[in-house]
């Protein structure tokens, strides 16, 4: 026994031994790499100088062919271009050496390839490269790579005003025809409001009618349009697809690679957006555009201050509080890439503030070739689409949409294009989102841009998406009737719809597109409650809709009154809901309201609206209706607005078929009728709910249903029928100009609410004895 427990502990100790020379081997092996990984680095790193003294000394006319050190010192500059990127110095010197073909052309490509920036780049190194442009020497395909080269790493210039010095030189390439894409999109991003001259305009122009209206061209002019209208006489079209290529780029790659061993976000062109991306979440397709950049300054202080071409701009990253926005509004400099100003409020406050109309330009830019390149134009079809990435790019234009309280021109063309192909389903409530916010389409073009696509989608869509539609198109009606009740001018009804856009609308159009979005949502909500069996959810979003159409004209001062179609208005009177009834009521009330107010304003003002004579016979006719069928029990007598034969209601057996949908019997309130019967009389073994219409149950009933929370009915009940106790009698009756004798033992419509229906709101065709049958 003593045996087996000593070769035990024996055989442990010997366990617990050979894993401590295990862990000491491991961490001394980790000790060599690591003393190893740092001998090396310090080698390359002092070799590195000696390298960049070679490109820095070599002379012009050295033989190219045979030379190996050449070619080691520019393995070793590859070499650690890739591996974290090269100086501000060495891309200076490197830059000199390429661009002054010291070694001929053959080289010139090569090294072009390995500027990969570590941090920031010299402008005057790029300065004296664009200047050896001039030199007629370097071949055309080179001179592109170079253009290219500027254009990916333009916002890691440390700064941009000896660029803008020689902008009359770097426009002079424009006439180059395999230039001017390139050149076209570099003179974008330098474009200030001085650099906009006659003669600039007219190479343009005529580069125009050599090339035709290419893209790159129009964007070029469409900003020059901006800073001076009046030299830009051409028409240019707002929905403009994007005219700057994002070419695929050499030195893409590896400035990620740079970005992720060097732990920093660089911030990138306008064509050429580089983040750093999680390889689990990476996708098989050729480009990738809707990480949004880092709002970041990579600018050089130091430079900016010794430089004689400062002009003490203030970039936009450096500011922290809205106080210190104020003090420089007129000194931001923006970012290159103008899409990192969807993440920064400040950025976005200045946008607002400043209403900066070349930024909001360059930025619709950057949205729309974002948009378009990965919902539209993506190789691999929904695959983008359905990422997390996708998710939060939406959301985040949604915010930024929100937070300027108006949409961007490019987000509107792309919802014109992306509505065709969208299924309903993908990315549904950021879509129905942006459709909800864009402005206010004109009625001629409103049927093609919007109602055909998405009436395909209504009839062929779930519940839920009908749903989802109705309340995108209650959100825009809102939006509409918004800017109309802010930018409406009282003097001549011209108003600006959006401030950020050229859009100008008479009063007349913009009323014929709001009545054009009406009438189309309740095509749509009468047909759909019809495919749904008048589902209550689907109701209930309608009558959101009509419950902002009630009150277009007290509530945002449009003048336009629009009823809704019966197969809204029927469906709501006879829902089982009883929720969807009290809205209905409601809804008539405001109408009632709206329209009173319009008539009393028609007679003493000179620029009031006239109301058609349809528009009153539809709303009386609906009054009649409801009153009829809730409160007079004469649901389907001569002249309602619903009528069935009598023989038809015989065979349907059921009792007393005109009470069917009064406050008592109507199946949304029956349970109300019921549980009031029992508390009334709580003794009775036999239930019946006519007792309820006796004079004072009746009135305690009423009380009882306005208890519930049912404000509409109240409202609707309380200020359009009034009612009194005649003496000698247990009913109610209207007042008449004679009093009546109460032969009907039912509640009774109050003729005073009529007479004021006939003398304020009806027209004078309206027959006085059709209302005096109530």
């Amino acid at each position: 026994m003593a045996a087996t427990q000593n070769a035990s502990g024996s055989a442990e100790s010997d366990q617990s031994s050979l894993a401590e020379q295990q862990q000491s081997s491991r961490s001394f092996n980790r000790s060599v790499r690591v003393a190893e990984k740092e001998r090396r680095r310090t080698e390359a790193e002092d070799a590195f100088v000696p390298a960049l003294e070679y490109f820095s000394d070599v002379e012009a006319g050295t033989p190219l062919r045979g030379n190996d050190e050449f070619e080691r010192n520019l393995v070793l500059v590859e070499k650690v271009a890739y591996a974290g990127g090269l100086s501000p110095e060495a891309i200076s010197v490197m830059l000199e050496f390429a661009m002054s073909l010291r070694m001929g052309t053959s080289p010139c490509v090569r090294v072009l390839k390995c500027l990969i920036p570590a941090t920031v780049v010299p402008q005057e190194a790029v300065v004296r490269a664009v200047v050896w442009l001039g030199v007629g020497k370097i071949p055309i395909s080179t001179q592109v790579l170079f253009i290219k080269w500027v254009l990916t790493i333009f916002d890691m210039i440390d700064s941009k005003e000896q660029l803008r010095a020689v902008y009359g030189f770097i426009f002079s390439f424009v006439t180059e025809e395999n230039l001017c894409p390139f050149i076209c999109h570099l003179l974008y991003l330098l474009t200030r409001k001085e650099s906009v001259r006659v003669f600039r305009v007219r190479k343009l122009l005529e580069l125009q009618s050599k090339l035709g209206r290419q893209p790159f061209l129009m964007h070029l002019l469409s900003l020059y349009k901006v800073f001076c209208p009046e030299l830009v006489t051409l028409s240019i079209s707002s929905r403009m697809r994007s005219g700057f290529r994002n070419h695929n780029s050499p030195w893409k790659s590896a400035l990620i690679a740079v970005q992720k061993r060097n732990g920093s976000l660089l911030a990138s062109s306008d064509s050429l957006p580089l983040t750093i991306k999680d390889k689990r979440s990476s996708r098989k397709r050729k480009c990738g555009h809707l990480d949004l950049p880092v709002l970041n300054s990579l600018v050089n202080k130091q430079a900016q201050a010794e430089s004689p071409f400062s002009r003490k701009l203030v970039p936009l990253v450096q500011l922290s509080s809205f106080t210190q926005l104020l003090e420089n509004i007129h000194r931001i400099e923006l970012p290159a890439q103008m899409g990192s100003l969807l993440g920064s409020s400040l950025a976005l406050q200045y946008l607002d503030c400043v209403q900066d109309e070349s930024a909001l330009l360059r930025l619709n830019f950057w949205l729309g070739y974002a948009l378009h390149e990965e919902f539209l134009f993506c190789g691999d079809g929904r695959a983008s689409q359905n990422s997390e990435e996708a998710l939060q790019f939406l959301d985040k234009l949604l915010s930024t949409q929100h937070f300027l309280q108006e949409a961007f021109s490019s987000s509107e063309a792309f919802l014109y294009k992306f509505l065709s192909v969208w299924d309903g389903s993908l990315l549904r409530p950021q879509i129905l989102s942006l459709l909800s916010n864009i402005p206010v389409v004109p009625s001629s073009q409103i049927g093609r841009l919007l109602f055909e696509p998405l009436m395909q989608l209504f009839f062929t869509s779930s519940l839920f998406f009908k749903c989802g539609l109705m309340e995108c198109l209650n959100n825009m009606l809102l939006k509409w009737l918004t800017w109309h009740s802010v930018y409406a001018l009282e003097d001549d009804l011209d108003i600006s719809l959006n401030s950020h856009t050229s859009i100008n609308m008479t009063l007349s159009g913009f009323k014929d597109s709001v009545m054009e979005l009406v009438h189309f949502v309740g095509r749509l909500a009468s047909v759909g409650l019809q495919l749904e069996g008048s589902h209550s959810l689907l109701l209930s979003f309608i009558l959101d809709f009509y419950e902002t159409v009630c009150d277009t004209f007290l509530k945002y001062g449009l003048p336009l009154v629009v009823m809704p179609p019966p197969g809204v208005f029927y469906p709501a009177l006879f829902s089982p809901d009883p929720i969807s009834v009290d809205r209905l009521a409601f809804i008539m009330y405001r109408y009632k309201v709206n329209l009173t107010s319009a008539k009393s304003q028609e007679k003493v003002t000179e620029q009031a609206f006239h109301i058609s004579r349809q528009t009153f016979r539809e709303f009386n006719n609906y009054v009649v209706v409801m009153v009829n069928c809730l409160w007079n029990s004469k649901m389907f007598h001569p002249g309602m607005g619903v009528q069935l034969g009598e023989e038809l209601l015989l065979k349907s057996n059921v009792p007393q078929y005109c009470t069917s949908f009064d406050l008592v019997h109507h199946p949304a309130f029956l349970s109300y009728a019921v549980d009031f019967h029992q508390r009334c009389w709580p003794g009775r073994k036999d239930l019946d709910l006519n007792s309820i219409k006796q004079s004072k149950p009746w009135s305690w009933y009423l009380e009882y249903l306005y208890s519930q929370g049912y404000d509409g009915l109240k409202q609707f009940f309380q200020r359009d029928i009034s009612w009194k106790l005649t003496a000698g009698h247990s009913l109610y009756t209207a007042e008449l100009n004679a009093q009546l004798s109460g032969e009907e033992k039912q509640p009774l419509a109050s003729y005073s609410f009529f007479k004021r229906l006939v003398h304020i709101l009806s027209p004078p065709l309206f027959q006085v004895s059709y209302l005096l049958v109530l």
